[in-house]
């Protein structure tokens, strides 16, 4: 979440808890609704990137299964998780 978190409010360089601060240690006010709405619609992307296999893998796939190997591996990743 802090990586969303400093998405939304790049001022933030430091959290604790629920609480944010700057470069200066100032408290930081957010709206804990917004960022977790933005944390909720980007959440496949995360959860795709854990899956997909390593570039090293993919390229593998490519010289043995050729495209359509390949891009059935990713289609069924994209389709476990969906866009928002």
């Amino acid at each position: 979440m802090n990586d969303y978190l400093r998405t939304l409010y790049p001022q933030i360089v430091n959290t604790k808890n629920d609480n944010a601060y700057d470069a200066n240690g100032n408290a930081v006010a957010y709206d804990k609704a917004a960022v977790q709405a933005y944390v909720q619609a980007h959440e496949y992307q995360t959860k795709r990137a854990a899956e997909y296999p390593s570039f090293a893998e993919q390229f593998d796939t490519l010289y043995h299964g050729g495209y359509d190997a390949w891009k059935a591996t990713i289609d069924a990743i994209k389709l476990k998780y969906p866009k928002v």
